[in-house]
Parts: C-alpha cells; structure tokens; sequence
C-alpha cells in the first residue's frame, strides 16, 4: 500500500467494534517487534523516541532527527504509522504544516498533535495548516489531537468534561478526526467525553483505567501504551546492568533473555 491507502486503512481502523489498541513503539526495532505481534498499526511515543535519540520529551527534539527516526520505522512497517509530534515543533502554523508534509513524506499515515499547555485557538490554527498539508499530498491523514486538560489539571474537577468537551468542538471543527484525552479514566467521564463529540476517543494506559472491553462499550475507540514500555525497559535494564556492575554475574543476564537469532532473524 502507498500512504494515500495506508492512511484511509488507518481512519477504517477506528470504526471497529472492539477499540484500536496501540502498543507504541519508539524504533524500528521496537516498531518491527510490535507489527509482528499482532498489532493493527504502530503509533509512536515521542517520549520514547526522544529518549532513545539522546533528547528529553517535550518539544525539544530536532525535526531532522525525528524524521529520520520515522524513516527507519516506516521502512521495517507493513501496516500504518501514526507518529506522535508533540506540538509541531513549531510556533508558527505554517511551520507546522511544512513539518506535517515532511512526516507524511516520512512514511506516517496518521499524527498526534497536543496543546499541552498552550491555547486552543493556536492548536487549531496547526491542525488547520496541518489537513491543508495533507491534502495537498492527496493524503487522508488521521489527525488525532491530544488535550491535557485532566493531566495537566488545567481547569477544576468538575470542569474537565465540559472544557475537553469545548476543546473538542473547536479541533474537530479545525478538521480533527480524533481527540485524545491523557489522563481520563473515570467511567462517567469516559463516557460523557465519548458521547459529546463526534472525534473518535482515544485513552491511554493508566493508573485505574477501565480494561478494553469496558472501554468499547463506555464510546473509546482508540486506546494508546503511551511511554510505559520504555519506562518498563529502563526499569528492567537498570535492575540488569546494575546488578552486573555490582556483582559481575552473567547469569542475571542471561535468564529469559530472548536468542540472538530470533532477534536477528526480525531485521
């Protein structure tokens, strides 16, 4: 499939009856592993993907790295690629849109862009300038639009469902497909988001987030790992490499560690 048709693949991926689930990934490797599980399509962690380029998480990865980060992901991938790009890296909404152009070029069918703590209004000049990109390609991207207002705690608790909702109604009116709500994981909440907007709702892994099947029948349709296998592998590689320089045993290392072969019969 050529991006054109790996995009629209992307958009019929959210109209299932159980939600997409999305184990992100952060390399080719990681991106490569996932596909072969199992999953539908790969969606990048930017968190992730900073991290393994030798950056923090928040905007302050360089765009060519990134994209020549998404080439090597794309080139390992038969099924399509969502790629996390923060805030655009961009101030200026044109810039956007050209950095928008160039990871779709890179081999994405689908995007997240965020708020975070920015304003709705300049978000949905950059989703904007973000579709007239794409259709300049003849691409159908799916623009899925993260808003922290629960995880950033932008407005009080009994306002967080009636702010998302706003939200909402502005992005998907900038031409927005989906809305991404970091940190929700109240039922009632779940559900009022999901029944408020026509943007398919996508939920991440989270501390009492509802199991999958829950999710599906409360609206979701998209539910995202975010950074938590990363987090996971630096957990576990801390507990192996600090062990060996502590003790010098091999056989910490050794144990459950898949073969060299399978690993290398991925690539």
């Amino acid at each position: 499939m050529d991006i054109a048709e790996r995009a629209l693949a992307f958009h019929d991926l959210h109209s299932q009856p159980a939600p997409l689930r999305l184990p992100n990934a952060w390399d080719a490797g990681s991106a490569r592993l996932v596909e072969h599980l199992g999953a539908q399509a790969i969606a990048t962690t930017s968190a992730g993907v900073a991290w393994s380029l030798g950056y923090r998480d928040g905007d302050v990865l360089p765009v060519g790295q990134h994209l020549a980060a998404i080439e090597r992901i794309a080139r390992m991938l038969t099924v399509p690629l969502s790629v996390d790009i923060e805030g655009g890296y961009a101030d200026d909404p044109h810039q956007v849109g050209e950095h928008v152009a160039r990871f779709i070029a890179a081999g994405a069918a689908g995007i997240n862009i965020q708020d975070g703590a920015g304003s709705p209004e300049r978000l949905c000049e950059k989703i904007e300038q973000a579709r007239k990109a794409a259709q300049r390609l003849g691409v159908k991207l799916y623009i899925n639009v993260r808003t922290d207002v629960y995880a950033r705690g932008l407005v009080e608790p009994q306002a967080r469902v009636a702010e998302t909702l706003d939200r909402a109604r502005r992005y998907a009116s900038a031409g927005a497909d989906g809305l991404f709500v970091l940190g929700v994981v109240d039922r009632e909440e779940i559900h009022a988001i999901a029944a408020g907007t026509r943007l398919r709702l996508n939920v991440i892994a989270w501390p009492g987030l509802p199991p999958v099947a829950e999710l599906g029948a409360l609206g979701v349709r998209r539910v995202s790992a975010g950074s938590w296998l990363p987090q996971q592998l630096w957990a576990r590689t801390t507990e192996l490499a600090s062990g060996f320089l502590a003790d010098g045993r091999s056989q910490p290392l050794i144990e459950g560690a898949a073969p060299y072969a399978q690993v290398n019969g991925f690539f």
